[in-house]
């Protein structure tokens, strides 16, 4: 398969799907997130995965990464079975995962370019001995993701933008063909949003398959395919214009939601809970 390269260039639906899911449960107690679920991630294909808090959006991507059991079903990851303390990640280094842009203490002990290469050569064992293929590597991530400037400075000093750069640097250091993002851009600023999300974009249109987690579309939403909308133990999968309905979520939730036009954005409201309140929709992306 040609990489799509092209701005326009969209799911390669005829290839395998770098993400399979089949019936898929995950329970808590006498509780469940969600069952039933069945997803093909294509490669290519921008997923974005919304829901309130608690609804089981990062649990999915642990289960994914076999960190967390399934109650039910099976999820196979780039065509190998994905089991608890199996496969996943640590079985199968084509997976990244980005997590949220949390800041790292000031007293951090490493460098940017440091933060980096724990995605290069932090699987190996032994000394942390740095190969000329290692560095060069880690040089080329640094300036993928715009972060010359600041790769030798202590990573405690940075802001949460320059240190979610390098994060994203780490997450593709083995150019992932499954790219799994847990709320990245949580307590971004507008700018550093739109760089993070245009670096994940750029990744994608390689022909990798990104399943976001995030709590507002909005700064995704001109570049996600589909919604995968969990709440109320149920879920809902399709494009942004056929999820973010009124009478889609009103279902969803078992209570009223709406969908309301604010001049050029859509927003939510009325869900019954104060995260999924606060989601915002571009108008434009939707009509």
């Amino acid at each position: 398969m040609t990489p799509p390269t092209a701005r326009d260039a969209g799911p390669d639906r005829d290839a395998p799907p770098v993400l399979q899911i089949r019936g898929a449960a995950l329970r808590r107690g006498e509780r469940t997130l969600w069952s039933g679920l069945d997803l093909d991630v294509a490669p290519g294909e921008l997923i974005a995965v919304l829901g309130p808090s608690g609804s089981g959006k990062t649990t999915l991507l642990r289960a994914i990464l076999g960190i967390e059991p399934l109650s039910e079903g099976t999820i196979t990851a780039l065509g190998q079975p994905v089991r608890p303390g199996g496969h996943g990640r640590k079985g199968n280094r084509h997976i990244g995962y980005l997590p949220q842009a949390r800041p790292l203490p000031l007293d951090t002990a490493m460098r940017g370019r440091d933060l980096v290469a724990l995605g290069v050569d932090g699987h190996r064992f032994g000394l942390p001995i740095t190969r000329r293929a290692d560095r060069e590597r880690i040089d080329t991530l640094i300036d993928a993701v715009g972060a010359r400037s600041f790769a030798n400075d202590p990573v405690g000093v940075l802001s949460g933008g320059e240190q979610q750069r390098l994060r994203v640097g780490q997450a593709l250091a083995d150019d992932p063909r499954l790219l799994l993002c847990d709320e990245p851009l949580t307590s971004l600023d507008l700018a550093n949003q739109q760089a993070v999300v245009r670096l994940i974009d750029e990744h994608r249109r390689t022909g990798a398959g990104v399943l976001l987690v995030t709590h507002d579309i909005n700064p995704v939403l001109g570049q996600v395919d589909r919604i995968l909308y969990l709440a109320n133990g149920r879920f809902t999968l399709g494009a942004p214009k056929d999820v973010l309905t009124s009478p889609v979520l009103t279902d969803l939730y078992g209570a009223p939601v709406f969908v309301l036009r604010a001049g050029d954005r859509l927003v939510v409201v009325g869900a019954p809970d104060a995260e999924a309140s606060h989601h915002h929709h571009d108008h434009g992306d939707l009509s």
